[in-house]
């Protein structure tokens, strides 16, 4: 009876640290097979710095230019370079955010082109980080959006669904509920990086 009472609690203890270790690493039925961390991701700004400024988090809603690549070559668009600064070439904003689970919301935006010129070959590239940085081992989501030309003052929307693992939610708890939105909106003559902080709890 003693040896019985011994062996099942050495299998209990056994799988309650290996699905433990499972939560915290995301594997199994843990894990989020939607990310695909490997591929390259763009986040190159090829504008230059609006006002002198070093890429700090702004307060407008569409985040502010992030030049993580530390490239600062002129932006290949012709015009008046301050004048076409002053407001962002891109907005992005989140129209509306719906529980579609635990750990799961479909996330509704707008990309719209603020600019006097229309835009062709735009791909919006969206990334999810843990806590305050950009950190490439603190990402948690990517998805991307072809979204083809947009006119000068169209707007596009459209839906994604934003899954993480229970071990990714539980990062985002350990962080305060703060996250890292970084949004690249890659152009055929440019490719611009925004990045915000959220607080998500």
């Amino acid at each position: 009876m003693r040896r019985t009472l011994l062996v099942a609690a050495t299998v209990l203890v056994l799988l309650t640290a290996g699905v433990s270790a499972a939560f915290v690493t995301g594997i199994g039925p843990f894990s989020d097979d939607d990310a695909d961390s490997d591929e390259p991701f763009p986040t190159q700004t090829t504008a230059p710095p609006d006002d002198g400024d070093s890429g700090d988090s702004g307060s407008s809603d569409s985040g502010s230019s992030d030049s993580e690549s530390g490239d600062s070559s002129s932006d290949d668009g012709d015009g008046d370079t301050a004048e076409s600064e002053s407001v962002p070439p891109f907005g992005v904003v989140v129209d509306n955010i719906e529980k579609c689970g635990q750990t799961c919301r479909d996330v509704t935006s707008t990309i719209t082109n603020q600019q006097d010129a229309d835009s062709s070959g735009v791909t919006v590239y969206s990334r999810i980080f843990v806590g305050n940085s950009t950190d490439p081992d603190d990402e948690v989501w990517r998805g991307s959006q072809a979204v083809g030309g947009l006119a000068a003052g169209e707007s596009y929307t459209t839906t994604k669904r934003v899954k993480l693992s229970y071990s990714e939610a539980f990062a985002v708890r350990q962080a305060d509920g703060w996250i890292t939105v970084q949004t690249t909106i890659e152009t055929d003559d440019r490719t611009l990086t925004y990045t915000e902080q959220r607080d998500v709890a």
